[in-house]
């Protein structure tokens, strides 16, 4: 399916404009709308590449900037130390309801969205499957792909490194596909097991995968890029998604 990349547009949200980037199938009609969430170096070249995809099977995409009150709009951060550095400082110094007031702002927009059925998911990467997974628990979203999220069995996403993620898993009312890293450091054995009780424990649908792969293995560059389990884990994102938000293009 062929797609289209629209202007990027700046949503309003309580800490000020968000700029978000748009991708649909170019035949016209009505598609599921999801938010993807990038990494913590923005809407990179992989992050783009990634929306496209998605689009190109049927989805409005919608990919915010995830830190817009503290860069300029448009900023991407490099992926070596000097970027990584800033985009985990960006972290915790962001509070954790603007997160969640970015959440709303940007299924609201594709709710609203003339090219949208209405029915809405979200997908995310490292601090991306993080918030994709605090998204899941809007009452509107349906599903939601979560590639080996950071932070969440330490609770230490946003300002105060105290967030509340775990302890609201039973709002998530859709299903959660979470998708893990055996050799990623940043979310151990014991890390990836606090969450999958919690997940079990609160009677969440869900699905998990493990990969021996390291972390960022779904990014399209890189040393740690491993494209034959990327393309296991797109096929069980989009199995997910077309189950559950249904076809598009009517």
């Amino acid at each position: 399916m062929t797609i289209i990349e629209l202007p990027p547009i700046d949503l309003s949200t309580p800490t000020g404009p968000m700029r978000t980037y748009l991708v649909r199938p170019t035949a016209e009609g009505r598609y599921p709308g999801l938010v993807l969430y990038s990494e913590i170096f923005q809407v990179t070249g992989p992050i783009r590449r990634m929306a496209a995809m998605l689009a190109s099977h049927g989805f409005v995409v919608a990919v915010p900037e995830i830190f817009h009150e503290l860069e300029p709009a448009g900023t991407v951060l490099a992926y070596d130390e000097a970027g990584a550095a800033r985009g985990n400082q960006h972290k915790i110094t962001k509070t954790l309801s603007s997160y969640d007031c970015d959440a709303r702002a940007a299924l609201d927009y594709l709710a609203a969205s003339p090219h949208c059925t209405g029915k809405l998911g979200v997908i995310g990467i490292c601090i991306g499957g993080h918030l994709a997974f605090r998204a899941a628990m809007q009452p509107d979203v349906l599903v939601a792909a979560c590639f080996y999220a950071t932070d969440i069995h330490k609770h230490s996403l946003g300002q105060g490194l105290c967030d509340d993620s775990l302890d609201r898993v039973g709002e998530i009312r859709g299903e959660i596909l979470m998708i893990w890293g055996r050799q990623d450091p940043h979310i151990p054995r014991e890390g990836r097991a606090i969450i999958y009780h919690a997940l079990s424990d609160a009677g969440v649908q869900f699905q998990w995968h493990e990969f021996n792969a390291a972390h960022a293995f779904m990014r399209d560059e890189g040393p740690r890029y491993d494209p034959a389990a990327a393309r296991m884990c797109y096929s069980l994102a989009l199995e997910l998604f077309h189950r559950r938000l249904g076809e598009g293009g009517r």
